[in-house]
């Protein structure tokens, strides 16, 4: 059954001011990221402040952590009234989970910024990306210069998951994850989709609207560990 039709039991913290209709909403999928929340609300924070002329809002979709995240989503909506959050009833996935927070938002957004929670794509490119939108694109992706963080393993690893997907047909954007900004009608597309294997990377390439790239660096994961391990990546190339 398609993600977009299935009934998901879930948890809602929402929007403080429900006044607000078209906005930029940065959608965070979570899994057990207690120990970086606090510091990536705060991050996002001070870049919002600097988007003079936008209307930002943060959207967590917390994944059926087993730790202290949905709390944590909580506290920062007490303190920053642009967080909103989503708990879903148990673990779905990382794209079952950005899936879910995009459905939230998409009669509301403008455009999103899917993003990972550990912020090791770099959150300096977000107004870039929005300037990109505002010049006419649907879809902007984030694109790393390189995998300098990475282990030698990771890499080697990577370059598989790439050859791999091509070979199964899947024309995905080199060093492109899941960090994109998608336009309102570029998201709505998306979801509209009957898919019942999730793969955004896949996918997006797919929709056919205007697109661009932006590079960056990919920076170190500052706590935590990653969610996305090779076993995780083999199974998507294999769905």
């Amino acid at each position: 059954m398609a993600p977009s039709s299935r009934k998901r039991h879930c948890e809602t913290i929402k929007p403080k001011n429900s006044k607000t209709a078209s906005m930029i909403y940065i959608v965070i999928p979570c899994y057990n990221e207690q120990e970086v929340l606090e510091d990536t609300t705060g991050k996002l924070a001070s870049l919002i402040a600097t988007m003079e002329g936008e209307q930002v809002r943060i959207l967590y979709t917390d994944d059926g952590s087993r730790d202290s995240t949905w709390e944590l989503i909580g506290q920062m909506h007490d303190r920053y009234p642009f967080v909103e959050g989503i708990r879903l009833a148990h673990n779905v996935g990382h794209q079952r989970a950005l899936w879910a927070g995009m459905e939230a938002v998409a009669s509301r957004a403008e455009a999103i910024v899917s993003i990972d929670a550990d912020l090791q794509d770099d959150i300096r490119v977000i107004p870039r990306m929005v300037a990109d939108f505002r010049r006419g694109a649907d879809i902007v992706y984030g694109v790393r210069r390189e995998r300098a963080t990475d282990t030698a393993f990771k890499r080697v690893t990577a370059l598989f998951f790439y050859r791999l997907m091509n070979a199964l047909g899947s024309h995905l954007v080199y060093n492109h994850a899941d960090f994109r900004l998608l336009s309102h009608r570029a998201l709505c597309a998306l979801l509209s989709y009957p898919e019942r294997n999730l793969f955004l990377r896949g996918m997006v390439p797919m929709l056919g609207f205007n697109e661009c790239r932006e590079y960056y660096d990919r920076l170190e994961r500052q706590a935590g560990v990653s969610k996305y391990p090779l076993s995780r990546m083999i199974a998507l190339a294999m769905d």
